[in-house]
């Protein structure tokens, strides 16, 4: 077995992240409100397409979509057709994003009879639909995502904590290729006057990524996994979660030569400080516990399935559960023992497709 890097995984499936965002979604609201204003300032064509890049299983795509649908419906009345696409990578667990659209309650196909969801499975860094043909899109808490680990991490799971300076150099250059790349699809597929409203993971005006106590509790628990024989030394060595948080520096360079890539401008950039849900469940109830459970949970739901990648053989149903349920209950464990506010930088950002004719 070789010490490359696992290849990236999408999140963990049947119903799992759906159940285990809970903070992606309270980081949603304030991004919701900038798509709605998308909605209502966007060229409308004949045929209005919505795009969700990044949906997983589609939970947080739920109330932005259902408000730029109210704010599209505003504009073009009840009857007009809409089509929303949901996209995301291969393996994602396309079976939950079509039950929780068919079933759930708040799901916007029961509020939208006009409204007609599809999905495609393949990257965003890849163009997945025809020229000029989007109206609106959409991305939240993806981004961040690399398109491929492109370095091994020696000294930790997550570069931002790492203090290897090839690792950070090589993380920080793909980084780059891939919000360019991601740009550049979106300016082909965006008609004009299109909007695109991104919300994701950020490094404040500091340059930190946050999130330490969470990230510090995840490898001192695979350390420790490893210590004990039951991960490979060259297992974690293998081990990488391609995630980023871009400065704002990073966000603008692609615009820098003219203001435009692909003929998309950007149009707002704010970097904030998202809510630790956890955290203020813990002050209220002073549950340790379930604050260290909630966030050993979202962890699992986001980023096990790509460290699981790194266990040899592969595909070993038993042993990659057995990894997941003690890697949760360790960094539970850690994590109830010292509870601590999670610092959480992110990003919105609107941009639009230069060259609109009149709005309609």
């Amino acid at each position: 077995m070789g010490e490359t890097p696992a290849a990236v995984q999408p999140m963990e499936g049947h119903g799992a992240y759906n159940r285990g965002s809970r903070l992606q979604a309270a980081g949603l609201v304030p991004a919701i409100a900038l798509f709605e204003e998308a909605a209502r300032a966007a060229s409308l064509a004949e045929t209005i397409v919505i795009v969700d890049y990044g949906a997983s299983e589609g939970r947080n795509s739920l109330a932005p979509i259902a408000g730029a649908l109210r704010a599209l419906r505003a504009r073009v009345g009840a009857a007009r057709a809409i089509n929303v696409v949901h996209t995301d990578l291969p393996g994602n667990d396309f079976s939950a994003l079509f039950e929780t659209l068919n079933n759930d309650p708040q799901s916007y196909l029961k509020e939208d009879p006009a409204a007609f969801a599809c999905a495609v499975g393949r990257s965003y860094f890849e163009q997945l639909l025809p020229d000029a043909s989007v109206t609106l899109g959409w991305s939240s808490w993806a981004i961040q995502w690399l398109s491929r680990v492109p370095a091994p991490i020696p000294d930790q799971v997550q570069v931002a904590c790492s203090r290897d300076a090839d690792a950070r150099v090589a993380f920080a250059r793909q980084a780059a290729e891939d919000w360019r790349a991601f740009l550049l699809r979106r300016g082909r597929e965006l008609r004009a006057g299109g909007r695109l409203v991104v919300l994701t993971m950020a490094t404040d005006d500091d340059g930190r990524f946050g999130y330490a106590p969470l990230l510090d509790a995840l490898y001192a628990t695979l350390v420790g996994m490893a210590g004990d024989g039951f991960l490979a030394a060259e297992e974690l060595r293998r081990m990488a979660i391609p995630t980023v948080g871009r400065g704002r520096a990073e966000f603008v360079e692609p615009f820098a030569a003219d203001g435009h890539l692909a003929g998309l401008a950007l149009e707002r950039l704010e970097i904030f400080e998202g809510e630790d849900r956890f955290w203020q469940d813990y002050q209220r109830t002073g549950d340790a516990v379930t604050f260290g459970a909630q966030w050993a949970r979202f962890s699992r739901a986001s980023v096990f399935p790509t460290l699981a990648a790194a266990l040899h053989p592969a595909g070993d149903a038993g042993r990659i559960a057995d990894f997941c349920n003690r890697l949760e209950a360790g960094m539970a464990r850690r994590l109830a023992a010292a509870p601590e506010r999670m610092t959480i930088p992110l990003a919105k950002l609107a941009l639009v497709k230069a060259d609109a004719p009149a709005r309609s």
